[in-house]
């Protein structure tokens, strides 16, 4: 005799997936979410033609490139530096920001200075920084910067009289924030950022620039108090890119592609756009852009059949070229 036992339904866990995207923009601080706001025009954007993508116009040089007549800044982003030094100079040369680019806009004869603020610090601490510098290594010169943000409250806020700004044009910078930095404060929560900000100063890291990431900062507080000057002129570029499974990128294109459309994996394209914008460099990530792609990556790359579509130094060589053009 067998003994029959009642059939029983097997439950398995349901599985969740490691990072579930909210369907709409999260507010920052808070567990709730907004819906997202219809985006008006921007008088500032001067692109009336609809926005040019680039996709391998920078991938060689060109035999000519035009000078501007006055000399370029440079000044990194967040977390950025001019030189990084992790042991001793004498034993092993510093790691350089600018990676190549420097030396490439030289050797054509322009004029360069790399200003260093600081890596961290709050937007207005960069910019007093900023200006201390280009008043420091140009000597008086009329100037155009490649920056970010800090460079346009310098200009619009601190006006310093010993610094004569010709142009800033910016590449990939967050003018309207990013969604990113919305999630990540949501997801950290309000009590626990002032344990997390303890802790990076602890290390050593300055904590102002990082609220001032955010898309609530950016359009209530930031935007409306530092407007352009008429006098100086304002390019602008963006990127897009796909990144590939073991992109760091991967997940922060993520969030930002589902709440705020193409992006660099840092920064939409729309958040890129300012004053004059050049157009979209099309899969090239933020790191591309400061030439800091890894040479294995592109090995790889063409091995299985791709060309490779971009050379950062081509791209700062074109952006001078622009600026020689317009009279800067």
């Amino acid at each position: 005799m067998s003994l029959r036992l009642p059939a029983r339904k097997l439950c398995l866990p349901s599985s969740r997936p490691l990072l579930t995207l909210p369907s709409t923009r999260l507010a920052p601080f808070s567990h709730g979410t907004v819906k997202r706001e219809e985006k008006a025009e921007d008088p500032r954007l001067k692109n009336e033609v609809g926005d040019l993508v680039i996709e391998d116009q920078y991938a060689i040089l060109r035999e000519k490139y035009d000078t501007p007549k006055n000399p370029i800044i440079l000044a990194h982003g967040l977390m950025g530096f001019e030189e990084l030094n992790i042991i001793p100079k004498a034993v092993l040369p510093g790691i350089q920001y600018w990676r190549g680019i420097r030396e490439a806009l030289a050797a054509k004869g322009i004029e360069v200075i790399t200003a260093t603020v600081p890596a961290s610090g709050s937007i207005e601490a960069r910019a007093q920084k900023l200006s201390e510098d280009i008043h420091k290594k140009a000597k008086g010169k009329s100037v155009n910067i490649i920056a970010g943000l800090d460079s346009r409250y310098m200009i619009s806020q601190l006006k310093p009289a010993n610094v004569k700004v010709l142009s800033l044009t910016t590449i990939a910078t967050p003018h309207r924030g990013s969604s990113f930095a919305d999630v990540m404060f949501s997801w950290i929560g309000p009590t626990n950022i002032p344990k997390l900000y303890t802790m990076l100063e602890f290390f050593g890291f300055e904590t102002g620039a990082f609220s001032q990431l955010t898309q609530s900062y950016m359009s209530q507080t930031f935007n409306p108090k530092t407007p352009d000057r008429e006098e100086i002129s304002y390019y602008s570029y963006g990127a897009t890119v796909n990144p590939r499974f073991w992109s760091m990128f991967r997940q922060s294109h993520r969030i930002i592609q589902k709440l705020e459309g193409e992006n660099d994996g840092l920064v939409s394209v729309e958040s890129a756009k300012w004053g004059t914008y050049k157009g979209t460099l099309k899969d090239v990530s933020h790191l591309d852009m400061i030439n800091w792609t890894n040479r294995l990556r592109w090995f790889l790359w063409e091995l299985t059949g791709n060309k490779r579509n971009f050379n950062a130094i081509a791209f700062y060589l074109d952006i001078a070229d622009m600026l020689a053009k317009e009279g800067h």
